[in-house]
């Protein structure tokens, strides 16, 4: 809760201002002008388009919760990966620093991968053809 409260927020922050955003814009009116009911034209129209900010936000999060998680575990005295590179760090135990760091980032990696892939499923516009 301590960790993902803050990041909860400034993620429903983004969401209702490009929800607002893509409320406005010209095929909306179209769509509720041909009959569809304020609901369906926000899940099928406007909440697709409003996604594309929420997933660059999310994908950027996820660095910020990892680094979050090394206070976090400490504060709280858990156990997990973050207690393990902080201690291998008081220790100055290199070997480990290293390779909990080579995980991080290939766990950044994956997770911007998959943002890329998840923008191509919203946004058809952006598939390869």
């Amino acid at each position: 809760m301590a960790l993902a409260l803050p990041q909860a927020a400034i993620l429903a922050r983004v969401l209702r201002s490009a929800l607002i955003e893509t409320l406005g814009q010209d095929y909306i009116r179209t769509a509720r002008a041909k009959g569809l009911s304020r609901t369906q034209t926000l899940r099928r129209h406007g909440l697709r388009n409003a996604l594309i900010p929420v997933l660059t936000i999310m994908g950027m999060q996820f660095s910020f919760l990892l680094a979050g998680a090394i206070i976090i575990e400490n504060v709280f005295y858990l156990s997990g990966l973050g207690r393990l590179i902080f201690q291998a760090i008081t220790q100055r135990d290199l070997i480990v620093v290293q390779s909990a760091v080579l995980v991080l980032v290939a766990a950044v990696i994956l997770v911007t991968f998959i943002v890329d892939l998840a923008y191509a499923a919203v946004d058809p516009r952006l598939r390869a053809r």
